[in-house]
């Protein structure tokens, strides 16, 4: 199996990716739903910072400065990207996350590890970005510490739904701050991986779930 194909069951296996009757933070009725705080283990830890590596290996083979986890859920998945990247293809990069409140004693600021300086080139990693809102802050974030070149955004799961625009939230955060956006997989690559395919005998996307899900792209999905 390809990596995407790995991630995908490795997120049915853990419990982060689900099928049913869910409702998002939106208010929208969507038939899977994605919890990465089911992600609890040293063991799933280790490998979810394989496939980070292994899209940032394959979409930033160079030109990478540093890692950023906004807090808090990017602070586990930037830390195990450093180390799969380093254990897994050699590149030993920095890495930093921030504070939710700034600290006033000892090293100070509101960042730690890494202090990025003007000119380096800063890859955000995410988990799932629903409204961008998390990405916005880290971009005002980095306004403050120096004149780093935000390089790209790396997210687990691109739902490929509408944000605020008729363009899906990830096509707004490249047309708006001008970063790329790299997606270990697509939604609708899970649905073409996992239709009538079983995942330790259990086929999640069955005929009827494949019409749901495109039913739901179909009404929330990028209109443009």
């Amino acid at each position: 199996m390809t990596y995407k194909e790995e991630f995908i069951t490795f997120m049915v296996r853990s419990g982060v990716l689900a099928f049913g009757d869910f409702t998002t933070k939106s208010g929208r009725k969507t038939p899977y739903f994605i919890n990465t705080g089911n992600y609890r283990t040293g063991a799933q830890a280790d490998r979810l910072g394989d496939y980070y590596a292994a899209c940032i290996q394959e979409n930033l083979p160079e030109g990478i400065s540093c890692l950023f986890g906004p807090a808090y859920k990017g602070i586990p998945l930037a830390v195990s990207a450093a180390s799969a990247l380093y254990r897994k293809h050699g590149r030993d990069l920095p890495y930093c996350f921030n504070r939710k409140e700034v600290k006033d004693h000892g090293e100070g600021g509101f960042l730690v590890g890494y202090q990025p300086k003007d000119g380096d080139n800063v890859v955000i990693v995410e988990d799932v970005v629903t409204a961008g809102t998390a990405v916005r802050e880290s971009i005002r974030l980095f306004e403050q510490v120096a004149k780093v070149n935000l390089k790209a955004l790396i997210v687990s799961v691109d739902r490929m739904e509408r944000g605020t625009r008729e363009c899906s939230t990830l096509d707004e955060l490249r047309e708006d701050c001008g970063i790329a956006v790299y997606p270990i997989v697509t939604v609708r690559e899970i649905i073409a991986f996992l239709y009538n395919r079983p995942v330790d005998g259990v086929v999640y996307v069955d005929g009827a779930m494949r019409a749901r899900m495109e039913a739901y792209l179909e009404e929330y999905g990028p209109k443009a």
